[in-house]
């Protein structure tokens, strides 16, 4: 029996390329009218399972359903009924704002006038409307990703794909795009993203998975996952090169008995507790003088970090 809640349902899912294997036998479970995010270091087979939801890319292993169907069998119906928005903007610069989604909306097989009722609609939408005779190349970074975005809605998708939905954009244009993607789920729409930005993640998501080297190492909300894997509060601890004739090595050493988790960084030391004044106030007792100190919450890029290392990955 088709559980018809669940939009998208693998197990043991697996994707490999010659003997490189991408992604290595992940079960996850989206259900409708969830945000549901990929997170993961490059490498971390994010986009190799994005592809094979999107079904564009095969499946080496295991079972996937999307929308209930096999995208071995159905991969036309799939792609009927999703959406999506990938992370370069692949819009055409030799058509207007408003051509650029008419003609989409075309490739679908829609009826002209329902393109364009549905084409004033979406622009409205993203914030477009004044732009619509407007050439591409002369919109702004974030009106660009907005009109990908109205784009990837032109066929009323059941589920939307994002692939760094925000990547490039400034503050401002950031949470113009967030705006419309809650939007969008509050409409009922089911989100799949993926995110390098971690505020990002915990702004938009209500479930998502931590992936790295083809498996999923954490699963949860945003907030589960904080108060799983890390503290509730982070004292950041800065000292001068050299301080006191320590390495922050030998600082870290005389300060690991006053909190869970203590991580040494080349310009500080952050220490994990649960009450990260009543930390520093005790490292001040301990006759120590860092030269600048923080206290914040922690956030999802702390799980992040711990869960797949802070070494760059290319």
């Amino acid at each position: 029996m088709v559980d018809s809640d669940v939009m998208i349902r693998a197990r043991g899912l697996r994707k490999s390329f010659g003997d490189f294997e991408a992604v290595r036998g992940i079960d996850v479970d989206v259900h409708r009218g969830e945000a549901f995010g990929f997170l993961g270091p490059n490498g971390a087979g994010k986009s190799s399972t994005m592809r094979m939801i999107a079904a564009v890319s095969p499946v080496t292993g295991g079972e996937l359903r999307i929308l209930g169907l096999d995208p071995a069998a159905d991969g036309p119906s799939i792609r009927a009924r999703i959406g999506v928005c990938p992370q370069e903007d692949t819009l055409d610069t030799e058509l207007s704002v408003r051509d650029n989604l008419f003609v989409y909306g075309r490739y679908f097989g829609l009826p002209r006038l329902e393109v364009r009722s549905r084409v004033a609609e979406l622009l409205d939408f993203v914030q477009l409307t004044e732009k619509a005779d407007a050439m591409v190349d002369d919109l702004s970074g974030g009106m660009k990703r907005r009109l990908t975005i109205a784009r990837s809605l032109i066929n009323r998708p059941d589920v939307l794909l994002l692939d760094e939905p925000t990547t490039g954009l400034d503050p401002q244009a950031r949470h113009v795009v967030w705006d419309r993607l809650f939007r969008l789920k509050q409409a009922g729409v089911t989100l799949v993203l993926t995110t390098h930005y971690m505020d990002e993640a915990e702004q938009l998501c209500d479930r998502l998975v931590v992936m790295d080297k083809g498996v999923i190492v954490a699963e949860g909300s945003p907030l589960d996952l904080i108060r799983d894997h890390s503290t509730r509060e982070v004292a950041e601890l800065r000292f001068g090169v050299a301080s006191q004739g320590e390495t922050h090595e030998g600082l870290a050493a005389r300060v690991q008995d006053l909190a869970e988790r203590i991580e040494v960084l080349p310009d500080r030391l952050l220490l994990y507790s649960l009450d990260g004044e009543e930390t520093i106030a005790k490292v001040h007792e301990r006759g120590l003088d860092p030269v600048a100190t923080l206290v914040r919450r922690s956030t999802l890029e702390d799980v992040f970090l711990r869960l797949t290392g802070r070494t760059l990955v290319d």
